[in-house]
């Protein structure tokens, strides 16, 4: 699901946006799907936001094209985005994060979108 998906859910749900990079190859990456992403208290909160998922495996002009826009420069990097499509200031995840320590930057996340 292309980060533009992701927007227009947004915006008509009033949620906030994830943009999770990965790509096969990124051992982090694997980490954030077998052990945070799966946690029960994780999946709840996932639920209120709007994702996308973008590959970056394999770059192609889409892919690159996201690269550059939001300046990725490893893997994993999680962006969280307003429905208006820009990027909230120091919400930035870059590496691996465990499910409590997701759950902590969350709220931080949350916290940051009402200043």
């Amino acid at each position: 699901n292309s980060v533009e998906a992701a927007l227009e859910q947004a915006k008509a749900s009033g949620s906030l946006v994830m943009v999770d990079f990965y790509a096969d190859w990124c051992a982090a990456c694997k980490e954030f799907e077998k052990i945070t992403f799966p946690d029960s208290a994780v999946a709840v909160e996932l639920n209120k936001i709007a994702l996308a998922r973008i590959d970056m495996t394999k770059l192609d002009e889409k892919s690159e094209e996201y690269e550059d826009r939001y300046e990725i420069l490893g893997l994993p990097t999680i962006l969280f985005l307003r429905a208006d499509g820009s990027e909230i200031n120091g919400s930035r995840i870059e590496g691996f994060l465990n499910p409590q320590e997701f759950l902590a930057h969350l709220e931080k996340v949350r916290s940051l979108l009402l200043q």
